[in-house]
């Protein structure tokens, strides 16, 4: 399997807004997925057409407060706000040893897991997202575990758009996952800005 878009995520300091936001905005409820035990933050999803999923994170109160910042500056947010984006690979450690013979390191690949609503446990390997610009992509590989988008309501994802100052780090980055651009669409601007165009029932719809 070719590097491809795995999900994007809207990040908010409470995930009963996000969903209540992304419902308004796309007429379908999101699905409660799990919790992010030490990362202190928890989730749901809805997919995106394929095995692509949005992702939405915020604080778990459940939780205790983290030893380190939680992950996508969610912390920090005021308001439902598009953080980053994650690219789908098959072996992981290789892609990883590639993009580094290319001139561009991921970070090191480090394993994670969730518990499903249902009882299921999700594991998977992924690469660090707590120093990323979130114009750059981390990378995840599911192996053997179902993909988080299987059996979700969804919308239909088009495009992701990222406004990047230094758009040729972007294309470097892409080019050492082996990924094409396909429906990323790259301009040069400040600040970062990361933006989904979906279509709903209701018509096409821009979350950034």
């Amino acid at each position: 399997m070719a590097a491809k878009l795995d999900h994007i995520i809207i990040g908010g300091p409470d995930l009963d807004d996000l969903e209540a936001y992304v419902e308004g905005q796309l007429g379908v409820a999101p699905r409660r997925g799990g919790s992010h035990q030490g990362w202190g933050t928890r989730n749901s999803l809805l997919g995106l057409g394929g095995r692509q999923y949005l992702e939405l994170v915020a604080p778990d109160p459940d939780q205790p407060d983290p030893t380190r910042p939680r992950p996508f500056r969610v912390d920090e947010l005021t308001g439902p706000t598009l953080v980053g984006w994650a690219v789908q690979v098959d072996d992981l450690p290789a892609v990883v040893a590639r993009a580094r013979e290319a001139g561009y390191d991921p970070g090191e690949p480090f394993t994670m897991s969730r518990k499903a609503p249902d009882g299921t446990e999700l594991a998977w390997q992924m690469t660090p997202t707590e120093t990323r610009d979130s114009g750059i992509p981390f990378l995840i590989d599911w192996g053997q575990t179902p993909h988080p988008s299987d059996g979700l309501p969804s919308v239909l994802f088009q495009t992701f758009r990222i406004k990047h100052p230094q758009v040729q780090d972007v294309t470097a980055a892409l080019k050492a996952f082996g990924m094409a651009r396909g429906p990323i669409q790259l301009r040069s601007g400040e600040p970062v800005r990361l933006s989904a165009v979906l279509m709903a029932e209701a018509g096409r719809v821009e979350l950034g």
